[in-house]
């Protein structure tokens, strides 16, 4: 088997990518998404792409799939109901939570607090108790369990969530309460938190495993679905899903711990980022990824993307590691509007989403979006792929010319502001991820994908002074890509809590050899030949007294040749880094994690021929656009015909199967060795 399938589920539409592992050549098709059932359309997919290369769904190896399932059940508030038990005394851990209101001053008085994903009335307490130390306090009582799980059972809860008294460091008395609900309630998921989370902060702890614990019925429901379809279309390959961290976990192990795939979906374009990086020879990368609705911006340094401790999805915030995504509602079909209140243009978040759509669409839509006013100013050909699709650009301009009327300016100058508005949006998410955080965006490709990410990424360049603009192959189908070409990751967690002056450097590898024979041992159990799998380390570290910690990355040898000073080197260089300032406060050393990685794929990139530098050859027309505040003579480029080394001068647009590419006036477009454009100052 010499086939890998990358499927990546969105809202509108589900993207899939067939990689052939030996040639480096792909296929790609786009097909209607199912929200009803997400595996129908992944399976219309799969059938005609396969169909397309030619190729049996017996010789596809992996099957390696993005989901947004576990999003939209939170998101949708269609989780399961969880019936939670706790310590005795600690009934009210839910509704008490964290004393953080968010929102501006005096927030508090009008923020609605949402709802906990357990109920009060689904929360029970039992006796028993285990010291901060891991040894028992008070026993617990099974027939009290065996009580409140039956009264649960009676109530009709749908999973089971058990999160004790210091469990994190001894989980025993959380396994048998598990033990007896499995019992009591044969077939009810049952998540423990000192598997989801063994770290310490009783809240945090619980609220991962409750999130845990809601999302799994639906995402076991969604997975042996889709398992079963694959079987019976004679796929014999492995089904993996892509972990919030950009890394791949069995479809077992996703069963077992959804908390980890939140945030699955935008995971997968930073991934293939990361893939077309490598084979494009850029180390760092800011990563836009436009869709209709939202933008999605990351940061890649030196081939590493940014990871944060806590998955953040709507109003809830889990304690699982996730690659630093931050979103801003900006996209193709955000409508555009001016308030009477304040007579200033607006742009989003409001979006036309997939139905009606934007006005150039012809399905409906009314409102001007940022897809109508890309149509007006002729950045959107109306005449798409030799006219096998086509925009409605006078319908475009009669809705951009209610913005027109409302300022009282010309309807080019209105349509420019509206593409000026939604791409300092963009620009203000990408200083989130950069400037926010202590990095120069001028030391940082910008990379655009998503169906209009290539669209904005020459502007939004501009802005940034992130050079070059890099508009990859197959942007509108990236994210599939990501899941093709990552890797299998797992990790756990431990609390150490030590001051870093009183910690013994061999006690602390101990423990973290301890904790990677755990991790590899996971991923040798899913099938990774031991060979391929390497470790790595993580250590949370504060100043004493700080609420929070700075996660680090440190590997062993450092660890052993430099000691513990050398993980406080590491930990003043990028506090300074983040707050631009240390103190000469003791250090204490909080969490400790282990990461073991399965190998990556080494997928080529096929390259394309050499070209003379002229892109005549795949000319298509010449095409009149507005930019610079006047009409401008370009032309439309057809990519699939580019070759590697052609020049295109700006203005011009570039158009493919999934995507459109704007190269604006005063820049050059260059075809990279395999076939990525990349846009610089002429």
């Amino acid at each position: 088997m010499r086939y890998r399938l990358g499927v990546d589920v969105g809202g509108t539409f589900t993207d899939l990518l067939l990689f052939d592992n030996e040639t480096g050549a792909f296929w790609r098709h786009k097909t209607p998404s199912t929200p009803h059932d997400s595996s129908e359309g992944i399976l219309t997919g799969v059938e005609a792409i396969t169909s397309e290369a030619d190729v049996d769904a017996s010789q596809i190896e992996f099957f390696l799939h993005g989901t947004t399932v576990a999003t939209n059940a939170v998101l949708e508030g269609k989780g399961a109901r969880v019936g939670l038990i706790v310590t005795e005394g600690y009934r009210d851990i839910m509704q008490i939570a964290r004393s953080f209101v968010p929102g501006g001053l005096a927030a508090w008085i009008i923020w609605p607090k949402p709802e906990p994903l357990a109920a009060l009335e689904d929360t029970v307490t039992v006796k028993g108790r285990m010291g901060a130390d891991g040894k028992q306090v008070r026993e617990i009582d099974e027939a009290e369990i065996r009580e409140k799980l039956t009264a649960l059972k009676d109530a009709g809860v749908e999973a089971i969530t058990v999160s004790l008294m210091n469990s994190y460091v001894n989980g025993e008395h959380e396994a048998r309460i598990g033990e007896i609900a499995e019992e009591i309630m044969p077939g009810v998921p049952v998540s423990l938190s000192h598997e989801v989370l063994p770290e310490m902060q009783e809240y945090e702890r619980t609220l991962s495993t409750v999130a845990n614990a809601s999302v799994r019925p639906v995402v076991s429901n969604y997975i042996s679905k889709l398992r079963d379809k694959l079987e019976a279309a004679k796929f014999g390959g492995k089904l993996s899903l892509l972990r919030s961290d950009g890394g791949l976990m069995s479809s077992q192990k996703a069963e077992e711990h959804p908390v980890n795939i939140l945030m699955s979906g935008p995971a997968g374009g930073v991934t293939g980022a990361l893939w077309v990086g490598k084979n494009a020879g850029l180390k760092n990368i800011l990563t836009l990824d436009v869709g209709g609705t939202s933008t999605d911006v990351a940061l890649i340094e030196n081939l590493t993307p940014r990871r944060v401790r806590t998955t953040e999805v709507g109003h809830l915030s889990v304690r699982a590691s996730s690659l630093d995504v931050k979103t801003v509602g900006a996209g193709g079909g955000s409508i555009a509007y001016v308030p009477e209140l304040t007579g200033a243009l607006r742009v989003g978040p409001q979006s036309a989403g997939a139905a009606p759509g934007p006005v150039a669409y012809g399905k409906g839509g009314e409102e001007p979006t940022v897809t109508d006013a890309n149509v007006v100013l002729g950045y959107l050909p109306e005449d798409l792929l030799g006219g096998a699709f086509k925009l409605d650009r006078e319908g475009a301009k009669k809705s951009v010319q209610k913005i027109a009327d409302a300022l009282d300016i010309p309807l080019m100058d209105a349509a420019r502001g509206i593409i000026d508005i939604v791409n300092e949006n963009m620009f203000g998410a990408l200083r989130m991820i950069s400037v926010q955080q202590g990095y120069d965006p001028r030391h940082f490709a910008l990379m655009g994908f998503g169906g209009a990410g290539p669209l904005h990424v020459n502007a939004v360049a501009r802005l940034m002074d992130s050079w070059p603009a890099v508009s990859p192959v197959s942007p509108g189908v990236l994210c599939a890509l990501g899941d093709a070409t990552t890797q299998m990751r797992t990790e756990t967690a431990r609390s150490f809590n030590r001051l870093a002056g009183q910690t013994d450097v061999d006690e602390l590898v101990a423990v973290l050899d301890e904790m990677a024979a755990q991790t590899r041992a996971e991923l040798t159990n899913d099938g990774i030949p031991e060979s391929q799998v390497t470790s790595e380390f993580e250590v949370d570290v504060r100043y004493a007294g700080q609420a929070f910690e700075v996660p680090l990355t440190i590997d062993q040898e450092t660890l052993r040749d430099k000691g513990i000073e050398g993980i406080l080197e590491r930990f003043n260089e990028e506090h300074l880094r983040l707050f631009t300032f240390n103190m000469d406060t003791p250090h204490e050393i909080v969490n400790l994690r282990a990461v073991a990685l399965g190998e990556a794929p080494q997928l080529p990139a096929a390259e394309l021929e050499k070209g003379d530098g002229n892109p005549e050859g795949a000319k298509i027309r010449d095409h009149t656009m507005w930019m610079d505040g006047k009409e401008q003579q370009g032309a439309i480029y057809d990519r699939s015909r580019l070759k590697q080394g052609d020049n295109i001068p700006g203005p011009a647009v570039i158009t493919e199967m999934d995507s459109t590419t704007l190269v604006e006036s005063g820049c050059v477009a260059t075809i990279d060795a395999v076939g990525n454009i990349l846009i610089n100052p002429a």
